[in-house]
């Protein structure tokens, strides 16, 4: 009875792997470590906003009004730090990335309006935190687009026969990605206004002028935008557009 039970285990381990429930389990793995790599960087971002606060503070403290702004958008953003599970959920990470947004519209504006102050701009600390943000937007962005390769590479092993039976059968769903939050926020567009979003003017400006040599500026001209993939869109900016 012991050798029938046994065989019968191994029998079922041996078709359970044919079936790719191993490769799920591995990719669903993956999922979850890239999500929590993504959570890292936008958490290393958000640390970064109280010396920047401080820092402009001493110098524009009559700016109080952008400062505001990026102290309760990174307040938001702490209230807002979902786990992979929950991410899944297009409209849960549609929410996510919408903070994340906010935070990224109020520090582009901090920014902005740094420029009005030599002072501000020499300050040697203020130097140091706009090189550490512009590293930690780098980082985001290529955490994020691992996290977009990592779900599309999950999404299409369970959709593929025979796997989709074994993904059924063990309850693994599709998982929410970046691309849908885009198809959502159309929709919600498209309800409001009648008409399809302008993309182009969305586009991540590093991005965009990537790749763009055969086209020749003459001072004054303004370029053109270059096509950019789906990924290396300014998510931030199109949300903040749109909501």
């Amino acid at each position: 009875m012991q050798r029938v039970r046994l065989f019968s285990l191994i029998v079922l381990a041996a078709m359970l792997s044919g079936c790719g429930y191993n490769t799920i389990q591995q990719q669903d793995e993956a999922v979850k470590a890239q999500w929590s790599e993504v959570l890292n960087q936008y958490q290393r971002r958000a640390d970064l906003v109280p010396n920047l606060v401080a820092t402009v503070k001493g110098f524009a403290a009559q700016e109080e009004r952008v400062l505001t702004e990026v102290t309760n958008a990174r307040s938001r953003v702490g209230q807002m730090n979902i786990s992979a599970d929950q991410a899944s959920d297009p409209e849960t990470l549609k929410k996510f990335q919408a903070a994340q947004g906010e935070l990224s519209g109020a520090l582009s504006r901090l920014l902005v309006v740094s420029e009005n102050y030599p002072e501000l701009k020499s300050n040697e600390n203020f130097r140091d935190l706009q090189v550490q943000l512009e590293g930690t937007e780098n980082r985001v962005t290529v955490a994020r687009n691992r996290y977009i390769q990592s779900v599309q590479a999950y999404n299409t092993h369970i959709r593929q026969f025979p796997v989709n039976i074994t993904a059924k059968l063990f309850g693994y769903q599709p998982k929410a990605n970046f691309f849908q939050i885009f198809a959502l926020v159309d929709a919600e567009h498209i309800a409001r206004h009648g008409q399809n979003p302008d993309w182009k003017q969305h586009q991540t400006p590093r991005r965009a002028m990537k790749g763009c040599k055969k086209e020749k500026w003459r001072v004054g001209r303004k370029p053109r935008h270059c096509p950019v993939k789906v990924e290396d869109r300014n998510i931030h900016g199109y949300l903040l557009h749109l909501l």
